[in-house]
């Protein structure tokens, strides 16, 4: 049986624990809201980018003129993943869940006999998935290295990179793996289309109905594209990291009051303990008071 003191050092253990984890609780809450709202801003603007690359890629798709970032390679050989975690952990199950999609992928398409690649978002990721597949990434991103990086200018960087392989035929298909945000205690992990992003469209935007109309392009729809495609693509990730942000923090603020609660429990029961042991060290102390007296 533990003595007083050591009961007494775990309590106070605890007690400490249980304030670092509600101050993280309300600084996730705090920051839950700003980026929730930033993900919730983001979605208007994706969407409707996603429904004019849809109605600039219908008359496209076929044409010998389609750009190449468009309609892809032709080949489903060579597959690259953009896998987006968070940097900290202390978040529950989220980098867990995101990490399990992308690993149930890559041994599908291995299993298919394709070749993967592996760009990672986030250092939980990497860290989880270089035990498994270190030969397979060809790239890390820390999410905010100078502490001053915005995640416009990070989209805008991933996806440069990404458009940088693809031109150099270093990849086929790329897909993106993050959470999406769905509420603050449900965050739901997801493999969207970055190119070819003709099927990006087809899953992320419902085709226009033109109801017969004709529309000409000034410039034509191939040069429009030009300059839309890679803004699309650059959206895709921004948007992907705003959910993934919003994710994080509502996983954390959950993770965190289930800490709390917990150590409060576990506080209860030791105190408990600790009032049991005192007693019965004080039954014994007087027993042994009494039996010497009797036996005077």
């Amino acid at each position: 049986m533990a003595s007083l003191k050591d009961l007494r050092t775990r309590i106070s253990s605890v007690k400490s624990t249980q304030k670092i984890t509600k101050a993280m609780q309300m600084v996730a809450a705090a920051k839950l809201r700003r980026a929730q709202d930033a993900a919730e801003a983001a979605r208007p603007y994706s969407e409707r980018m996603a429904s004019v690359m849809a109605n600039l890629s219908t008359s496209m798709v076929g044409s010998p003129g389609a750009p190449k970032l468009l309609i892809g390679t032709g080949k489903d050989d060579v597959h690259l993943l953009l896998v987006m975690t968070s940097d900290r952990g202390l978040c529950g199950g989220f980098n867990t869940n995101i990490s399990r999609l992308a690993r149930e992928r890559i041994t599908r398409l291995v299993s298919e006999g394709k070749t993967v690649k592996i760009v990672c978002v986030g250092k939980k990721g990497y860290d989880a998935l270089k035990r498994l597949y270190a030969d397979k990434i060809v790239k890390r991103f820390e999410l905010n290295p100078d502490k001053t990086t915005t995640p416009a200018a990070l989209a805008a960087t991933v996806g440069a990179y990404v458009r940088e392989l693809f031109e150099a035929g270093e990849f086929d298909v790329c897909q993106a793996i993050s959470s999406e945000f769905v509420s603050v205690i449900s965050q739901k992990p997801r493999a969207q289309t970055l190119i070819p992003a003709a099927e990006a469209i087809d899953e992320s935007a419902e085709r226009p109905d033109l109801q017969g109309a004709a529309y000409e392009y000034e410039p034509d729809e191939e040069d429009i594209l030009k300059v839309l495609l890679p803004r699309y693509v650059d959206t895709i990730i921004l948007a992907a990291l705003l959910e993934n942000s919003a994710g994080e923090m509502g996983a954390r603020m959950a993770a965190m009051d289930n800490a709390t609660r917990n150590a409060g429990e576990l506080i209860d029961k030791l105190n408990l303990v600790y009032n049991r042991t005192r007693q019965a060290q004080i039954t014994t102390e007087l027993t042994e008071i009494i039996s010497g007296a009797e036996a005077l």
